[in-house]
């Protein structure tokens, strides 16, 4: 029977099926962080568990690492956040790369850049961008601090199963619109709420031809509307960026990781509970106006009007234009900005400061604007480093320099 990536992956990650109808899931890895991990560090110790499988779990700073100071942070809540999480690797065991180690940064870019994150497993981390990992045909998902808890004692989850929707994109790409764009389309089309109860395969010609780094920003977002994990199955794409990563199967080995995960990618004649077809081309440049991640319009359309949108809508209309103090009925392009920040979970890797050094060769950031750069790890800063980025965007600084050795995770974040 023809089968979509999703169902491999689950059935064999299934352990059993629960009374309550609930699959109790295998996690082949677990990423953690400062913020979601110490309660449930704490509630292991109150019930005396230890970590059912250490070398599973991955550790990082991520959220709380401050600009200044890092190593002794002025702020007592991100000071106790960084000792916790040292000090529980420390008496459990876990793999922690923290700032001392060169390789700390957002924990969904960490994971990629070691080789952590592969195809045909089950990643859990307790942050909803967790999907980004998907892009490499896994099923990754976020999870809250209980079952944090759960997995570190017994690599183990209680989880209903999803619906699994195709989406798939033919085509390319306008120039000038990227991964972002595409991503924003989506949610615009299926709304913030779509996603619920489904699983998002990501597929067609444009996500053939993605870049391994494109399919982690379209991936990343699923959850932002709605969808639990979205996935892209694997391809020569994906082993390719694999291959030679600290954590990647080498040798003999290498060969026999690669039939296996080539095995978990969905039959050409697996059945999905819905199909979304779009084309590339219908995709412009676009961002979002309002709080929602639906409220999205290209940059050729102009801001809504509550008052000729209909009843049902106007409340939401309003409260958004009145938080984002946007004029409604106004062309959104050539609305002033205050901040032009380049990091994020989504957004924070190498390509994406290539792209903007090439926008930025030979300007200036226009006077009365904050410009910000944080690169997601110490790694991406490093190539940045190496590649010249840092001179090309030398205008872009805050308190007086450049701010490449400040890898953390900003709040979640859609507007481009």
């Amino acid at each position: 029977m023809a089968k979509t990536l999703y169902e491999k992956v689950w059935e064999a990650h299934t352990v059993d099926t629960l009374q309550d109808g609930r699959t109790q899931l295998f996690i082949g890895t677990h990423l953690i962080h400062e913020v979601t991990s110490p309660q449930a560090f704490g509630m292991l110790r109150e019930l005396d568990l230890t970590v059912k499988f250490p070398q599973r779990t991955f550790a990082t700073i991520d959220h709380i690492v401050p600009t200044e100071n890092q190593d002794q942070p002025t702020d007592p809540l991100a000071a106790d956040m960084i000792d916790a999480i040292r000090k529980n690797c420390d008496d459990f065991g876990i793999t922690y790369f923290d700032l001392k180690s060169g390789k700390q940064g957002i924990v969904h870019i960490v994971g990629p850049e070691q080789g952590i994150t592969q195809p045909g497993t089950t990643i859990v981390c307790g942050d909803s961008h967790t999907a980004t990992h998907g892009a490499f045909g896994a099923i990754a998902f976020g999870i809250g601090t209980t079952q944090v808890r759960d997995v570190l004692a017994s690599q183990t989850i209680a989880i209903e199963k999803l619906k699994v929707r195709r989406i798939e994109v033919n085509g390319n790409l306008r120039p000038g619109v990227y991964a972002k764009d595409l991503t924003l389309h989506l949610i615009r089309l299926l709304g913030a709420k779509g996603g619920i109860g489904f699983a998002h395969e990501y597929a067609g010609t444009t996500f053939d031809n993605f870049s391994m780094e494109e399919r982690m920003t379209v991936c990343n977002m699923a959850i932002e509307g709605g969808a639990r994990c979205g996935y892209v199955n694997p391809d020569q794409t994906t082993f390719d960026y694999l291959k030679g990563r600290p954590y990647s199967p080498s040798g003999t080995d290498w060969d026999t990781a690669v039939q296996r995960w080539q095995s978990f990618a969905s039959d050409p004649d697996a059945e999905y509970d819905e199909i979304v077809v779009i084309n590339a081309k219908d995709v412009e440049p676009t961002v979002t106006w309002g709080i929602s991640p639906d409220h999205a319009i290209s940059i050729s359309e102009k801001i809504p009007d509550p008052a000729s949108a209909p009843d049902d809508e106007k409340p939401i209309i309003e409260e958004a234009l009145a938080y984002m103090k946007l004029p409604a009925g106004t062309p959104i392009k050539g609305i002033p900005i205050d901040v032009a920040f380049l990091g994020s979970c989504t957004n924070g890797r190498l390509s994406d400061f290539r792209e903007a050094a090439n926008y930025l060769e030979g300007k200036h950031v226009a006077p009365g604007i904050k410009a910000i750069a944080v690169p997601g790890s110490q790694i991406t800063a490093h190539q940045c480093e190496q590649e010249g980025i840092d001179h090309h965007q030398s205008r872009i600084r805050m308190a007086g320099r450049w701010l490449l050795n400040v890898p953390r995770h900003e709040p979640r974040q859609t507007h481009r």
